[in-house]
């Protein structure tokens, strides 16, 4: 049987802590982003660690699965967006911090580790991955809104809300710093055009998002489904299956 751990890990920038739950012995590590408010425990049971099964069971891929914190921040409509942003750096924080170095130690040193998410669980992934290429060069969204301000965003916005913001921010990237994301980092977008991927704001988010990095020459590439596959758990979990062997 595939291995399965759950640990709580302290969270000291979160003034608490979160779970951690690790499927699988070896392989690709891949860190998987809860959907909004969601819990490290929600991709097991909605069914995606049984469609990765395959690849765990040949030590093939490792998932690392977490807490989201999102009722604090994201989602919390109280807030203007420039404090949303700003509170989100802790849960970043804990990220690198506490996550990051249990996962160099699970897999007996450093390795470069995917991200993999749905829903607002994609916009996690594919922003730090952004943000930190250096530790996570490969992102997977799965029908994620990319923009935060679209999130009944309001406020004054500043350097907090525009550096967690990725279509404010891909299409000022440049310099050494741009040459470098497209020598390290590759981005896959995966969306339907069912049901509640245009309520969600997800098919076009994702369609823009994919464009923004496609222009700045960062490796992209988006995988849209039919109009029968809608913005749900049954999706992606075939998503998933599809996708996840090609890097692994």
């Amino acid at each position: 049987m595939t291995r399965r751990d759950e640990v709580q890990v302290s969270a000291p920038s979160l003034g608490g802590a979160g779970t951690l739950v690790v499927h699988g012995h070896y392989g690709r590590p891949f860190l998987v982003m809860a959907s909004e408010q969601g819990r490290a425990v929600d991709f097991e049971n909605n069914g995606m660690v049984e469609a990765a099964r395959d690849l765990l069971d040949a030590g093939r891929a490792k998932l690392f699965c977490i807490d989201a914190h999102d009722a604090a921040t994201w989602s919390n409509d109280e807030l203007p967006l420039e404090e949303r942003a700003r509170r989100h750096q802790g849960f970043e924080a804990w990220i690198l911090d506490e996550i990051v170095p249990l996962i160099d130690a699970d897999c007996g040193g450093r390795q470069d580790i995917a991200t993999v998410g749905v829903s607002m669980g994609a916009f996690h992934a594919v922003l730090l991955s952004l943000r930190r290429a250096d530790l996570f060069p490969l992102a997977i969204g799965l029908s994620g809104n990319y923009d935060p301000s679209s999130w009944n965003g309001w406020g004054a916005r500043g350097d907090d809300a525009y550096f967690y913001n990725p279509t404010d921010f891909i299409p000022h990237l440049e310099g050494e710093h741009l040459d470098w994301l497209r020598s390290r980092l590759s981005v896959q977008l995966v969306v339907g055009q069912g049901q509640w991927e245009d309520t969600t704001g997800s098919l076009a988010s994702t369609r823009h998002l994919a464009g923004l990095l496609q222009h700045k020459g960062i490796r992209c590439e988006l995988d849209e489904w039919g109009h029968d596959v809608p913005h749900d758990w049954p999706s992606w979990r075939r998503q998933l299956s599809h996708h996840l062997p090609r890097f692994c």
